[in-house]
Parts: structure tokens; C-alpha cells; sequence
């Protein structure tokens, strides 16, 4: 049965790079009737960030990727977490030094830093100089018996290479000679990465390590520790690389990059998964709408390149309007209601007609905050640029009086009566064209720019246009007043 996991570490937000990898494997595990694992790798307890486990099952469980086993769930191969896994690291450890493929390092931290110092200067690749590489059994013994600080690092073969297979990047080879005696355990009892993963990814019976390219340089220890152990190996696949559009490395410096960011944005699960599985993954040919039930049938690693990818965050608002449009109007109002502005949650009948009318226009939920925010509205703030233009002409003063009187005039309103209206506005003004609907639009809505009037005036009752036009008219007055 193939198996694969997802392994972060609790050491803050849920990445958008992280989350492909786990859709990848998720994907991958899903096409082939598998398991999908999730594994928390805490090992460096110095960067541990509280509520960091629960977030990131949060927001799995938000984007639909829901382990079959990790934390909080169980399964056969637990526990998940590694901190919880510190014997079986330590029992399995004390093998190697027993096959003679690990060794006991007393080095202390000043040592080291004095070394790399040197080999900074000398401009020599940082690495361990296998000081303690050939102590006897009997100063090991005695240097533990006197409680000297240590780790214990593997042996690299001082000659040869180790060949890596990759699905997706085919055959690496890495010199020996390139490699560092890689510390497995530390002083503190906690494994590293390299052991811990190489140790859980056998014990949990992972077929498939799909991960990020920045671990295909330590690939070749894993191949190494396996061997070791005389275990078989996992099938690697190493993900290249997100970018931001100068090419540089997806980070924090140049936006957003954490999935709750785009989840308070208001970005769609479906839309965020589904741009995310496109980030690498050529599904071979033009379509770009996939549900996760589709992605699971289409979905192989062999359309993964090598290239990395682009992150553009007009394709992903592009996307995420699409989803938008076309998820059922339901689940887009419950989505959508902790959107609109404050106060506004008393009337949800005019938040739901408001959705109507700006739900094509949407490419995210946030922006129903500054979209809906005049429907809303007591007073409309009419002193900017964008309308100025408008209402500051010396035409839109009678045509705001007639509209006003129009108004007035009626006991109901709807968008079927507005032609009619201003067709009489125009009659008495002597004005026609677009400048006695824009001045409208202004007066209503404060924006020159929005949805069509007819839907606009079905939400606003008829009082609330009153006031708005006499509002304008105050303003208009008092700009001509030099007030």
C-alpha cells in the first residue's frame, strides 16, 4: 500500500509552499487507495511555537487535506509527534555505533565554532573534521563515564559517491567526500532531522518522501542511514521551489506567504488548493478548474518539473473569483457575512441582497468590506477626487434638486421606476447623457464606479436615497459657498 506524509515543524504558520507538499502527497497517497500521514517533526524545541500544531490542523482540515493518521487522530504507527518518540531515536541510534557506522563526538561548541571560523577563512566548505571519529572504545568509555557533553554523528565512507533516484529529478550523485559526518543525536537526547525522519518514515512504513528541493542535498545521509540499518528504501520526489516573480525564494519579505493570510483575505479553499496544485503540476493540457475529487484522478508526479514556479497573485485572485461565482450562493453567505462591515450583521436580509449585487465583481471576501460599505452607511463621505469631478459641476446642482424632488415625489422605489425618473429629471433639466447618472451614482453610493443603479436603489430604501441626495445638495452647497 503506498503511504506518504506530510512532516512540518511546529515552528509558526502554515507556508503555502508547505501546503502543496502535503496536497502532493495527499494526492498522490488518494489516486493510489493509500494513507496520508501527517507527522509533527518538533525536535528543535527552541523554535516551538505554541498553538502551532493546532493551527496547522486547523487549516488542513479548512482546505479539505485530512490525515488518515497523525495527531489527534491515531493510527497504528504512533505516536506522531517526534518529541514523544525520544527512546525509540536513542534505542536505534546506539545500533549504528554497535555496527560501527556512528560515533560518540565530545567536541565542544567552542571547538566547532573555532573550525568553522577557520574554514570561513580559508575558504573551505563547513564541516566537521572527524576529530573524534577514531577515539578507542576505551576513551569513549571514559569520556561518558565522566559525563563529558557529546552527540553522536554518523560515518560518511571516506571515498565514493551515493546515488539518488528522483521522480521527479531523475538520477543525483553526491561525492562522498562532499558530505559531513552529520550529527544524529544530540546532547540533549533529541534526534535531528536526519535521524528522526529516516527513523518515522521506516517505522510508519512510508513508501513515497515527497518533499521540498532544499532537502535533496541531505538525501544522500538518508540513502546512507538506510543502508545503515539495513532497511528499504522510500521512493524521494523533491519538490522545486515557489518564487516570487523576480525569481527570488517565496517569502514573508515580499508578501504574504502563510495560508491564514489568504484564509483572512477571504480566499476560497477550493481556489487556493486548486491554483496551488498548478504550481509545478502540468496536468497536460489547458484546463486550469479542478475540484480535489479531480485532482486525485488526474493528479502524477511525472507532470511535475523541475523548474520552480512562479507564484502570481493575479492568477490566484483570477481563480478565487471563479470559485466565487460559482459556489452555491448558501455556503458563499456564510462564508461571506464576517466580511461585511461592523454593524451591519443586524440586517442580514440586506447583507444577502448586497452579496447579489457585488458577488460577480468579488475576487476575494475582503473585498466586500469597501464594496458593501455605503449600503451601510449613515453619511457618505462625498469630499474626494472620484466624484468631485461629478458633483462639483456646475450642472449638478439642478440636477441634484430635480432628483431630490423626483424622490420626494414617490411612495415606493425600484429599479424598474428609475428610467422613467430620470427621465423626467433630464426633461427638466435640460441635461442628458451621462451626467445625471453619474451625479446620481455619486449622491447614492459616494463612488463613481460600482454596481448598476437599478440594483443599487433595491437595497436602499427610499428614505435612505431621500437623505442622500439632500446630503449631496448640502455638500455641493457648501463647496459653492467656499464652506
Amino acid at each position: 500500500m503506498i503511504k506518504t506524509r506530510f512532516a512540518p515543524s511546529p515552528t509558526g504558520f502554515l507556508h503555502v509552499g508547505g501546503l502543496r507538499t502535503a496536497l502532493y502527497n495527499y494526492l498522490i497517497a488518494k489516486k493510489n487507495n493509500g494513507k496520508f500521514v501527517l507527522r509533527i517533526e518538533d525536535t528543535d524545541q527552541r523554535r516551538k511555537i505554541p498553538g502551532a500544531v493546532e493551527n496547522l490542523l486547523e487549516n488542513l482540515k479548512w482546505v479539505g487535506i485530512e490525515p488518515d493518521e497523525g495527531p489527534g487522530i491515531g493510527g497504528p504507527d504512533g505516536p506522531y509527534i517526534q518529541s514523544q518518540r525520544l527512546s525509540i531515536y536513542q534505542e536505534l541510534v546506539q545500533t549504528l555505533i554497535e555496527k560501527g557506522c556512528a560515533y560518540y563526538c565530545f567536541c565542544s561548541p567552542e571547538r566547532l565554532q573555532q573550525l568553522k571560523d577557520w574554514q570561513v577563512a580559508h575558504h573551505q566548505p563547513p564541516r566537521y573534521d572527524q576529530h573524534c571519529r577514531n577515539l578507542g572504545p576505551a576513551a569513549v568509555k571514559r569520556l561518558l563515564d565522566e559525563e563529558q557533553p557529546s552527540v553522536i554523528r554518523m560515518k560518511i565512507p571516506s571515498e565514493g559517491a551515493v546515488t539518488v533516484t528522483d521522480l521527479i529529478r531523475g538520477t543525483v550523485t553526491f561525492p562522498c567526500d562532499q558530505l559531513d559526518d552529520q550529527v544524529l543525536l544530540k546532547s540533549d537526547g533529541f534526534p535531528t532531522y536526519h535521524l528522526a525522519n529516516v527513523i518515522d518514515d521506516h517505522l510508519m512504513h512510508i513508501t513515497h518522501v515527497i518533499r521540498g528541493e532544499e532537502w535533496l542535498p541531505s538525501t544522500p545521509k538518508h540513502i546512507l542511514l538506510y543502508d545503515y540499518f539495513g532497511w528499504e528504501k522510500p521512493q524521494f520526489a523533491h519538490l522545486s521551489l515557489l518564487l516570487n516573480p523576480d525569481k527570488s525564494k517565496l517569502s514573508k519579505r515580499q508578501g504574504d506567504v502563510a495560508v491564514e493570510d489568504y484564509r483572512r483575505q477571504g480566499y476560497l479553499p477550493e481556489a487556493l488548493l486548486n491554483y496551488l496544485a498548478l504550481l509545478g503540476w502540468n496536468p497536460g493540457n489547458e484546463r486550469e478548474i479542478f475540484s480535489l475529487e479531480e485532482l486525485v484522478q488526474e493528479f502524477s508526479l511525472e507532470r511535475v518539473g523541475k523548474s520552480g514556479a512562479i507564484f502570481n497573485l493575479e492568477k490566484l485572485r483570477w481563480m478565487n473569483g471563479y470559485y466565487i461565482r460559482h459556489y452555491s450562493f448558501e455556503r458563499l453567505f456564510n462564508l461571506a457575512r464576517p466580511f461585511f462591515p461592523p454593524g451591519s450583521e443586524t440586517n442580514p436580509d440586506k447583507q444577502l441582497k448586497v452579496l447579489e449585487i457585488i458577488r460577480d465583481s468579488l475576487l476575494n471576501l475582503q473585498e466586500i468590506t469597501e464594496k458593501s460599505a455605503f449600503f451601510f452607511a449613515e453619511h457618505l463621505d462625498y469630499n474626494h477626487s472620484s466624484i468631485g469631478e461629478w458633483l462639483l459641476k456646475p450642472e449638478a446642482l439642478p440636477v441634484l434638486n430635480s432628483l431630490s424632488a423626483e424622490f420626494q415625489s414617490l411612495t415606493s422605489l425600484s429599479g424598474a421606476r428609475l428610467v422613467p425618473l430620470m427621465g423626467n429629471v433630464m426633461k427638466a433639466t435640460g441635461l442628458r447623457g451621462k451626467l445625471p447618472w453619474m451625479v446620481l451614482r455619486c449622491a447614492l453610493t459616494g463612488q463613481s464606479q460600482g454596481p448598476e443603479l437599478h440594483h443599487i436603489v433595491e437595497v436602499l430604501d427610499l428614505n435612505q436615497c431621500r437623505q442622500r441626495l439632500q446630503d449631496a445638495i448640502h455638500f455641493v452647497t457648501a463647496k459653492r459657498d467656499g464652506r
